[in-house]
Parts: C-alpha cells; structure tokens; sequence
C-alpha cells in the first residue's frame, strides 16, 4: 500500500493536473490537503454479490423476461453473501409495500441488500436541471434505507458545453456534498464511480476524493472503467478509498481492445489496500448472464480465495 509520502505527492499531482485542464488553479485552494485511506481493522476480507446490471437485457422494458424478484433468487441460488439491487429495473412507481416485499425476498434468501445504484448527472449548469438531480439522488437515500443498503453508487456526470473543467468540477462537488450530507442522515454511504469523464483518470476520481468533505462518502471501484496506459497501477491508487468493487471480467487500454481481466492480480491489490467489502461482479459481455455469472463468479471465488 502507498505510503502516506507517496499519496500526498499524488494528491498534489491531482490538485495540480486538475489546475492545468481547468486552465488556471482552483480558487480558494492553497494548498493540497492530504487525505488517508479508509480505516479498517483487521485483515482484508471479501464477500460476494451480483449487480443487477448483469442481468439488463432480461429486466428492461414492458417486455422484461425477468423481474428483480428473479434476479434476487438467481442470487440466492448463485449462493451469493448479498445482491446488488440496480435503480433501473425497479417499477416506475415504486411504493413501499414493494419495497418491503424485495428486502423480505433478500432476507429469506439468506442476502444481504450490498447496496444499490443510482444514474445521475451533477454537471448541469443550469440550477433546476441540477436540482432535480440532486432531488432524484435524494429520493433513492430514503430507498436505500428502507431497503437496508448500506452504500449507493452515484456518478459525478459530464463538463456540459460553455462550463469550464473548474466550474464542473465544482458544481459537481457541492451536489454531491449535498446528497452525503442528506445521506449520512439516514445512514447511507454515496460511492462515486470512476465512470467517464472527470472521473475517467486516477487523478480526476481522487480530486473527488480530496474536495469532497464527507464521512460518508468514497469510491465505488469499477474494475473496468479505466481506460489508460496503466490500468492496473491506477486502480491500485484509488483502491484504499473504496466504498464498494464491481469487477468486470474484461479490462481495455487507450485502443478499447478488451482483454481478461486479471483477477487474482485485482485480489492481489485489494488486500494491500486492506479493503474488507463487497466484491460486485458487474457483467458487461454478451453472453447469457445466468449461464455466464454462475461461471465467473467461481472464477472470482477462486481468485479472491
């Protein structure tokens, strides 16, 4: 695991490349104040889930083969420690009794809820588009608590045309110290994923991690989201300050030419970073999922062993 030296020069580099796209240094900010990784006692320990993502194509639409109710089972069958339960293929109108009746499901299927999913964008210039964001980030806290999840996993969104980097970053930061704020109300975690955009390099994800001020907040580590020359290396420097992993079972570089993810080197680093959570497996191929997660997720099991 890095040294405490080591991430704060990181950190500093962070501070330093977000200055540079923005085109000047971040207002207000003299200096770059080092952070430390999540605190946790013990050794690393992994547990098992699936995110509903993986299923995708059975549970969306009018025509959807599947229901989440499916995907819970599936889960238990998998003999799975918890279920990742994606905002995208709840029912439009979402009441409370259905609510109920899933965490009930879960629970009689011996799963934990290891936490849900959120598709937001906090870049929107304009303050009501933003808002609603925020609102809808909101909405899904009060879901997560009622269902029992501990951790949503939330985007920082897109630069929108005529914003600067800077002014992005910034508008981004305060909604999502807005929703921690509400979040840590009601005992939810905001996971940030390194999904395009600001957050598409180590050093953007982790100018996140610095000006983000919240205890209830950190990074949901998408194995497969880093598209650099070094994907490994750079998912070692965010991987102590994760909330959440989802593993892909492919990684690719700067060409997207997709590759076997290396898992037991994935393991490898996540217990340096001492990281005691979820391990998510997050299926993006074209395969049957119900045929093809039963497969990695042996293989994960055996790379995490």
């Amino acid at each position: 695991m890095q040294s405490v030296r080591d991430r704060r020069q990181f950190l500093g580099q962070c501070a330093l490349g977000s200055a540079m796209a923005a085109g000047g240094w971040w207002t207000g900010t003299n200096s770059v104040q080092a952070i430390e990784p999540i605190p946790r006692s013990g050794s690393s320990r992994f547990v098992f889930s699936l995110a509903a993502y993986s299923y995708r194509n059975l549970l969306k639409g009018k025509a959807a083969k599947l229901t989440l109710a499916d995907f819970v089972d599936d889960c238990a069958a998998f003999q799975l420690d918890g279920t990742e339960l994606t905002s995208y293929y709840f029912p439009q109108e979402i009441t409370t009794e259905y609510i109920y009746a899933l965490k009930q499901r879960c629970f009689r299927q011996g799963l934990d809820i290891s936490g849900t999913a959120v598709g937001n964008d906090f870049g929107h210039p304009d303050s009501a588009q933003r808002k609603g964001q925020i609102t809808h980030v909101k909405k899904w806290v009060d879901y997560a608590e009622m269902l029992g999840a501990p951790v949503i996993r939330i985007f920082a969104g897109k630069s929108k045309k005529g914003s600067t980097p800077q002014q992005s970053h910034s508008l981004m930061v305060a909604a999502i110290e807005e929703c921690c704020a509400y979040a840590g109300e009601h005992g939810v975690h905001l996971a940030l994923e390194n999904h395009g955009g600001p957050t598409s390099t180590a050093a953007g994800l982790m100018a996140f991690v610095r000006d983000v001020k919240s205890p209830w907040f950190g990074i949901n580590l998408d194995t497969g989201n880093f598209h650099t020359e070094d994907i490994y290396g750079d998912l070692e420097k965010v991987a102590p300050y994760c909330l959440n992993v989802q593993v892909k079972v492919t990684v690719s570089g700067p060409d997207r030419v997709k590759k076997p993810s290396d898992l037991k080197r994935l393991a490898s680093m996540l217990r340096a970073a001492n990281y005691r959570g979820y391990i998510v497996l997050e299926y993006e191929e074209n395969g049957d999922p119900r045929t093809e997660c039963r497969k990695y997720l042996s293989q994960l099991r055996s790379a995490f062993a």
